[in-house]
């Protein structure tokens, strides 16, 4: 079975110009060639190359080489290029894994450049410190965003059923996942996806509960008890035909193509605000952005965090160049108007304002979410630690175990435990 996260042994082994534009180039014209990875579909790139083609018309001399992958080949490909010393100009970076390349060297702390080519006053204290490792910034943040649930509501409604809203408890979404099979007469459809080994979606169960998968030094923030209950309410749903059997879930590839509700088997899927976009254009139905469900009397279990951000590869030979077009990047509106909320919400107070107007229903409904989540908002928890995409990767598929009945939830619990005590203590 393909994995869809990068490991760290992997890693280790291997639209016209506006007048009230915030940019204006920095740099005097010089032959420079950048180049700029990133991963994401076909409709970022096209967004993306727009705005590359906005900038180099505006900075003549510096010219971007750009290429884009899916997730899984961006980052292989991208531990190679680390191990080589041939890392990017310009990198997208995800939050999982800004810690794991910072303390590698692999990116350029940033500091030194703040109001000195990259202007991130109007991005306000928090979606900044979001970026820094150790006190130093290693990233800019693209845009902010959280877990959510993407509901397909005209399917709970054609069955005369409510749909999930933003107060659901766990049990109450349990009942609903059972009440939907007992009405449903489709074969091969079910109420949600199977989230059992969705990162996001335990690490926001463990908040709840006052914990997490990480501490705060760390380590393991979660017991066997703790996955223990966590397999065992998803076989629970599962023994009430209220998810997706595992022969159908082991076919998602971390693509929003391959998700079981794009694929017509759930009316639930587990994804972050930002991928409503493109959730949308795969499906016919308007769909719905809503809260994880919820403990009652419980510590908030989302957070906001950078959805991307923009890194510059320590071993560039233009970091002036880098940084003057991540600046554009973030702080010209017509970068902006290309952009829209591809990446999250901006992070900037005056981009947003600047969009507002100009979004369509698909946008206005990201940012009501994200509006709408604050009182289950909680604190950013700090970078994960190196080991992470290793655990994520144990999840997933002992998850998988679980759901085929190889594992007792009970026996899924221990080995993801004693996997991840491994993980965390390799180094």
């Amino acid at each position: 079975m393909k994995n869809n996260l990068i490991s760290r042994r992997q890693f280790l082994g291997a639209s016209a110009l506006l007048a009230n534009s915030m940019w204006v180039p920095a740099l005097e014209a010089k032959n420079t060639t950048l180049r700029f990875n990133w991963w994401g579909g076909d409709n970022r790139a096209a967004l993306t190359n727009k705005v590359i083609e906005l900038y180099q018309q505006r900075q003549i001399g510096v010219t971007l080489d750009p290429k884009h992958y899916d997730w899984l080949d961006y980052w292989q490909d991208f531990t190679t290029q680390v191990a080589i010393r041939r890392t990017p100009d310009i990198i997208q970076m995800d939050f999982r894994y800004l810690k794991l390349y910072a303390e590698h060297k692999a990116l350029l702390p940033l500091d030194s450049y703040l109001n000195k080519g990259l202007n991130l006053d109007s991005f306000g204290a928090a979606n900044i410190d979001s970026c820094r490792v150790n006190g130093k910034l290693y990233g800019v943040n693209l845009g902010i965003n959280s877990a959510a649930m993407v509901v397909a509501s005209k399917k709970w409604n054609d069955l005369s059923l409510d749909s999930p809203g933003f107060d659901m408890t766990w049990d109450n979404f349990i009942d609903h996942c059972e009440a939907y099979a007992n009405k449903n007469n489709m074969p091969n459809t079910y109420a949600t996806s199977d989230g059992s080994g969705n990162e996001e979606l335990v690490n926001n169960w463990l908040r709840q509960r006052g914990k997490g998968l990480y501490s705060r030094d760390g380590g393991l923030g979660f017991s066997v008890a703790d996955m223990t209950e966590w397999f065992a309410m998803w076989a629970q749903i599962r023994g009430v035909k209220g998810c997706v059997p595992p022969d159908i879930q082991v076919l998602q590839k971390h693509s929003i193509e391959t998700s079981p509700l794009v694929l017509g088997y759930s009316s639930i899927d587990f994804a972050h605000s930002n991928m409503l976009l493109n959730y949308q254009k795969h499906y016919e139905s308007p769909l719905a952005l809503r809260a994880f469900p919820i403990i009652l009397n419980s510590p908030p279990g989302h957070y906001y965090k950078p959805s991307q951000m923009l890194s510059i590869g320590a071993n560039t030979k233009s970091p002036e160049e880098a940084v003057d077009f991540v600046n554009f990047f973030v702080t010209a509106p017509e970068a902006a108007q290309v952009l829209g909320l591809d990446r999250g919400i901006p992070a900037s107070d005056s981009i947003r304002a600047f969009l507002m107007p100009t979004l369509d229903d698909v946008g206005r409904r990201t940012v009501e979410y994200i509006s709408k989540l604050k009182p289950f908002v909680g604190d950013l928890p700090p970078p994960p630690p190196a080991e992470a995409g290793e655990i994520a990767i144990s999840l997933q598929n002992i998850a998988h175990e679980v759901a085929f009945k190889r594992f007792t939830p009970r026996e899924g619990a221990e080995k993801f435990y004693r996997e991840s005590s491994a993980f965390v203590h390799q180094s």
